[in-house]
């Protein structure tokens, strides 16, 4: 038995086959079925009914399931529990959406490191959805997402600071109304695979402002070089981090009734590392708290 050959049994119980598991797992599916017939041999246990064309997991399949997780959280949360109470230590495996990279999260980083010099961080960046179901399957250990309309009961969030949406265009734009260079000129729409993207897209229909589509981007840094381009105008998150160096760019209220973003950091209820994910949502609350993130001269 290994503890690897556990996580690929809860991935197969999450995702309903085989395959799906060897997806989710960066596995091929031989690799998986090999891993399942080693645990059913060593037990001599039948885990898996095969009589039909997708392997279906036996009652005792769903009762070792149910161990299986309580041993992975208790083989992931050693170093935790041996660790001395004021040291924090470990690999944090934290997702990102991309409109964090280049501020909070950089911030809050330097922050941790401070505070934590024993935590490594691996960024996995990724829109909200893609990461939520990242905690789910234990790929990573939390992200800090775009709050979406539905959370599963099993996810914690925490609220970090909410963006209200605004109109981003050139300096050398002319001074009308939000609604009238909306109508006028090119658009350039934030990916609607995004949360922030969906966003956008409800609030322009409920306003019933047709736009004329230029492009669809999801990195807000490539979405504020083309509007400085004078490509085209936008509507973005007002990031909660100030940075130094931006681009020539002026930003417009969207009136009363501006829609807005709320980030967080989300992580699963009961995982592993509670500790390092908790020491990362204090940095990130620092971060916001800061508001302000400059280079380091050199």
């Amino acid at each position: 038995m290994s503890i690897r050959a556990l996580r690929t049994l809860l991935s197969i119980h999450r995702h309903g086959s085989f395959r799906a598991a060897a997806e989710a797992e960066n596995l091929t599916p031989s690799a998986v079925s090999l891993q399942m017939r080693t645990l059913e041999e060593a037990w001599d246990l039948t885990l898996f009914d095969r009589s039909q064309r997708t392997p279906k997991l036996t009652e005792t399949g769903l009762a070792l399931v149910g161990e299986a997780e309580m041993v992975i959280a208790a083989y992931d949360g050693l170093a935790d529990r041996v660790a001395p109470k004021d040291e924090i230590s470990g690999e944090l495996i934290l997702g990102a959406v991309p409109t964090t990279l280049t501020g909070l999260v950089p911030l809050a980083l330097l922050e941790l490191k401070k505070r934590h010099p024993g935590i490594r961080v691996r960024i996995v960046p990724g829109l909200s959805n893609q990461l939520l179901s990242q905690i789910d399957r234990g790929q990573i250990h939390a992200a800090v997402i775009s709050r979406p309309d539905l959370l599963s009961r099993s996810m914690r969030f925490s609220r970090l600071a909410e963006e209200v949406l605004v109109l981003l265009v050139s300096q050398t734009t002319e001074d009308l109304s939000p609604e009238a260079l909306l109508r006028s000129r090119p658009f350039i729409r934030f990916n609607r695979d995004a949360v922030v993207g969906r966003q956008i897209e409800t609030w322009l229909q409920n306003s019933s402002i047709p736009v004329h589509d230029a492009m669809e981007l999801e990195s807000l840094e490539a979405i504020s070089s083309m509007v400085a381009a004078e490509l085209g105008i936008s509507i973005v998150p007002q990031r909660c981090i100030r940075e130094s160096g931006r681009l020539p760019l002026k930003t417009l209220s969207l009136g009363d009734n501006s829609p807005s973003r709320v980030l967080g950091l989300a992580s699963r209820e009961g995982a592993p590392r509670t500790s390092l994910v908790s020491a990362a949502e204090a940095a990130l609350l620092e971060a916001v708290a800061i508001g302000e993130f400059t280079l380091p001269s050199r």
